[in-house]
């Protein structure tokens, strides 16, 4: 879960290194750092604790010169936040140095015998104990840096994505991969290198997505070469990336999030182009076309995902199984990789996740690949492990998403388990015709609905004013509104540190109607739907205890505007797809409520957005 970015060509590195490492500090802000080889062959190391920004302040009196480097952004994992722990490391001559993202978990076997052996480590991090290795090896046997690199590699057990430069030769980049994203860019007479695509777009179209088992040579004034652990040649495949650099930039708004809120609607009409075809009534996926057949044979759906997906999976779980009347299983894809789960050749698994470098997802597939699963992947990001590991699936083309607490990806995701659940139930002939172009003509309605949610923004904003004091909030939905309390609550405390639970309206009696006092206030969505009487009783309970109320209501709703201490009004809309409006109030409270309360809520203490480590 940290940023890696390199850079070997004609131009100044520096610049290039901390723009990129700007661009990937959603992945990790507790620490960056730089190497870079001077004109004088000398290989400097500068980093710090904290930000990029503190990384620059740093380094405003040293030696940054050079055109090539390798520079890093951490998200701690062994050991602390410091500048000790901070990436680059040096090897013990200070010939080599190493960024990494990922987890050496045998680096106390491996630490304890180089100790053994007389190396010294400056560290706590499992990552120094990789470019001391290397090291070893290379002066044991007097080799190369990419031998020393595959050698060291069959020893170490974990996952890494990481970037070597050697001072003797510095006109070299090493970079390997193994469940842990890395992207080379190619440019003219340059090369860049990141953890993701989108330090690299600035410079160049063109790029390689390393597979596991690859290590890329990458050489001054000579073509990529990508090799693997045991030194055969390969042949990558150069792609095109196709991402906007203003998608990267705030666009006048305060925060990364807040501009992917409002950016919801676009998104949601870019997800449904040329897939929800209102004009021919159909809802077209060409993974659904290409593999109609495996899909349209499973005897269970298995959902596989963690955090904000996984909610998105629990209101794709009752859409598929109410249209298509397949059962469908949700799984935390942490727990689901280690209880040796019952999966057959007839079951489809469908692996959500934002980034497509999940480890735990990514686990999870290859799980279900190995027991003969067919697997079907939603993901964001073009290019990345989980689409590449997947038998098919649908991209949700929402565009990058920069603030580490996700909003637009939970509807994109929402959005392409609809289409999916929809165009399956068309084949399998489970839904009435009449149901389903009711459906189909409504998504197509969603985004402009959504623009009508999002200009109540500035009263959410004065409203959340008044909740800035909690230290608790209760969060209630009922049906496919339940995954979206679950969301609110997450959203809530991820940028805000505020404690909160989603819980299902009918369980509050069995327990968390304990908490209920005037210092609890307990947001619940009670739209005008098939539960409605009920949730209202719900809240008629919490106002007996003189909880505070936020309820999330129907359009014109009077009943419940008379009980709740703030309401915030709906469209209406058809209930499975409730959940694409819903959240986006709530997504709105957390933000302002953060916001008030004076937080990062773009990079929240002890988060990444790409979770790549167990």
């Amino acid at each position: 879960m940290c940023g890696i970015v390199g850079y070997i060509g004609y131009q100044q590195a520096f610049p290039i290194l901390v723009k990129g490492l700007r661009r990937l500090e959603y992945r990790g802000y507790d620490s960056a750092g730089v190497a870079m080889i001077d004109e004088q062959g000398e290989l400097n190391v500068w980093k710090t604790k904290g930000k990029v920004d503190d990384l620059v302040d740093y380094c405003r009196d040293k030696n940054v010169t050079g055109t090539i480097g390798i520079a890093h952004t951490r998200w701690a994992t062994h050991g602390e936040p410091s500048s000790m722990n901070a990436h680059p490391h040096y090897s013990e001559s200070k010939n080599l140095a190493i960024i990494h993202n990922g987890i050496i978990e045998n680096y106390a076997t491996l630490k304890t015998k180089l100790m053994e052996k007389g190396v010294t480590f400056r560290s706590d991090t499992d990552t120094e104990v990789m470019v001391q290795l290397v090291e070893y090896i290379q002066e044991k046997k007097n080799l190369d840096l990419l031998t020393a690199v595959q050698l060291a590699l069959h020893e170490v057990i974990g996952a890494y994505a990481i970037a070597l430069i050697d001072k003797r030769d510095p006109d070299q980049i090493i970079a390997a991969r193994k469940q842990s994203p890395l992207v080379v860019g190619i440019g003219d007479n340059e090369f860049f290198l990141g953890s993701d695509a989108t330090p690299i777009v600035e410079y160049t179209d063109k790029v390689v997505y390393l597979e596991d088992g690859n290590i890329a040579v990458i050489r001054r004034g000579e073509e990529l070469r990508v090799v693997n652990i045991l030194n055969r040649q390969l042949n990558p495949e150069i792609q095109t990336v196709d991402i906007n650099l203003g998608q990267l930039e705030k666009g006048g708004f305060p925060h990364f999030m807040l501009k992917e809120i409002f950016e919801q609607p676009e998104c949601l009409t870019n997800c449904m182009r040329g897939r929800v075809n209102v004009d021919r009534d159909n809802v077209v996926l060409s993974a659904v076309i290409d593999y109609k057949q495996q899909l349209l044979k499973a005897k269970r759906f298995i959902i596989v995902a963690c955090g904000t997906s996984w909610h998105a999976g629990l209101i794709g779980k009752q859409m598929i199984e109410s249209l298509c009347r397949i059962p469908v299983e949700v799984e935390y894809a942490s727990e689901f990789r280690y209880r040796n789960p019952v999966i057959t050749k007839d079951d489809v698994v469908i692996a959500i996740s934002q980034s497509g470098e999940t480890a735990d997802t990514l686990a999870a597939v290859k799980l279900a690949k190995d027991n003969g699963a067919f697997i079907y992947g939603i993901c964001n990001a073009i290019g990345s492990s989980i689409p590449r590991s997947t038998d098919t699936g649908s991209y949700i083309h929402v565009g990058p998403e920069i603030g580490v607490a996700s909003t637009k990806a939970f509807t994109g995701q929402v959005t392409v388990l609809s289409m999916l659940a929809l165009a399956l139930a068309k084949e399998k002939g489970t839904v009435d015709r009449d149901d389903y172009l009711a459906l189909l003509r409504e998504m197509h309605e969603i985004p402009s609905k959504m623009e009508m949610v999002l200009k109540q923004n500035n009263r959410i904003a004065d409203l959340s004013r008044t909740f800035t004091y909690a230290h608790n909030f209760l969060y209630l939905g009922r049906g496919y509104n339940y995954p979206v309390a679950l969301e609110g609550a997450l959203k809530l405390k991820e940028i805000s540190y505020i404690h909160a639970e989603g819980y299902p309206a009918a369980e509050m009696k069995h327990g968390p109607i304990a908490l209920i006092d005037s210092d609890m206030p307990v947001v619940v969505i009670a739209t005008h739907n098939a539960m409605y009487e009920k949730v209202l009783s719900n809240i008629q309970e919490v106002k007996a205890r003189k909880g505070k109320v936020i309820a999330i209501v129907s359009q014109g709703d009077t009943t419940i505007s008379n009980i709740a201490d703030e309401v915030i009004e709906l469209p209406d809309t058809i209930e499975c797809l409730e959940p694409l409006l819903a959240t986006i109030p709530l997504q709105l409270l957390a933000y302002h409520v953060a916001v008030c309360k004076g937080k990062d809520v773009d990079q929240p203490r002890n988060l990444a957005k790409s979770v790549t480590v167990e």
